[in-house]
């Protein structure tokens, strides 16, 4: 939404210097995990485990020689013999590093956060080279950090020094104070009427030639602020506000165990016990609460928390509140202007 924005109102410097550094940025780590997801989600773990165990006899048969004494030992899958004490990355097959050679299946939770805690090294990998498209990927990101931070002010610095150099030369030598003062007046008339905040204004070459909100007086200082205070709570708030959408899946975690508790505790100790009149009157606890607790109560709370979460955690990454303000339809106010005019 925010690239839809800039590319509506014609802001070319957000859509070029914040909006594509934005999602380089979140694609590299979050759209990252999203596809280690699937990837995990499309791997045979059972298959992938049985190569990293120590459990094949001499022939390659899987199954058959098991470790039962400390000296005993057996086969790898590729048939070295192997022990009790031998590591996972010895006897995994796959070779592709880490300390369990893809033979184990990671926590991606951990895997991002080592990605930059840890770059270079990935203890459980999904895939061959993993560790070095992490390092790709974690360079992208921070190669983004200097760009929102620096690229518009800079950009917009250039701006203004072409801007004031050709005004400088094609400026007549009689200035005309009549015709400043009534640019400024009808400057801020606009910006009143508009409500649009003064550091917008301030930004020389923001808005497209074309926009109705003019320019104010060119501040550098203030633009970097801005532009500081934007990219910190961007950069910040990636991170927190994903972990923020991580309570909608704690909430059906919850959801899940409080539904099996109910059936557990209601109605299937009656089932089991055979009595037709304990399962008529379990049924009936079981749907009460059902009803009350998950359909009624939960559902409930998950929508105020999805509710929150688009207000807070969605809406930051594009709403800005530097419109036209909003004047509710009033037969007062028209009647008034309209005795005023």
């Amino acid at each position: 939404l925010k690239g839809i924005n800039a590319i509506f109102f014609k802001q070319w410097l957000d859509f070029y210097l914040e909006f594509i550094p934005m999602m380089i940025f979140n694609l590299s780590f979050f759209g990252y995990m999203i596809i280690l997801i699937f990837v995990k989600w499309s791997i045979d773990w059972d298959h992938r485990m049985a190569l990293g165990t120590c459990g094949y006899d001499a022939d390659g048969n899987f199954g058959v020689c098991t470790l039962v004494n400390e000296g005993d030992s057996c086969f790898t899958h590729d048939g070295d013999p192997c022990t009790a004490t031998t590591s996972l990355d010895k006897m995994c097959p796959l070779n592709m590093g880490g300390t369990s050679g893809g033979c184990q299946p990671p926590n991606l939770i951990t895997t991002l956060m080592n990605m930059a805690l840890a770059p270079g090294s990935v203890d459980e990998p999904l895939f061959h080279n993993q560790a070095t498209l992490q390092l790709i990927l974690l360079f992208l990101a921070f190669i983004t950090v200097p760009i929102i931070l620096c690229g518009k002010p800079y950009v917009l610095s250039r701006q203004h020094k072409e801007k004031t150099s050709d005004d400088d030369f094609n400026s007549p030598l009689i200035s005309h104070d009549n015709e400043n003062e009534e640019d400024h007046t009808r400057l801020t008339s606009t910006h009143s009427e508009s409500f649009i905040s003064e550091h917008e204004l301030d930004m020389a070459g923001e808005y497209d030639a074309h926009d109705a909100h003019g320019h104010g007086e060119y501040n550098f200082g203030e633009i970097m602020i801005h532009q500081a205070i934007e990219t910190i709570e961007f950069v910040l708030g990636m991170v927190s506000n994903t972990a923020s959408y991580l309570r909608l899946w704690a909430l059906s975690l919850a959801h899940s165990e409080l539904a099996e508790v109910f059936w557990d505790k209601a109605l299937l100790g009656m089932i089991k016990d055979g009595n037709v009149v304990g399962i008529y009157i379990g049924f009936a606890v079981f749907a009460a609460v059902t009803f009350a607790v998950l359909l009624c109560m939960d559902v409930l709370e998950c929508f105020l928390h999805a509710l929150r979460l688009h207000w807070v955690e969605f809406q930051n990454k594009f709403y800005k509140a530097d419109g036209v303000r909003f004047q509710p339809f009033d037969f007062k106010t028209i009647l008034m202007k309209a005795i005023l005019e």
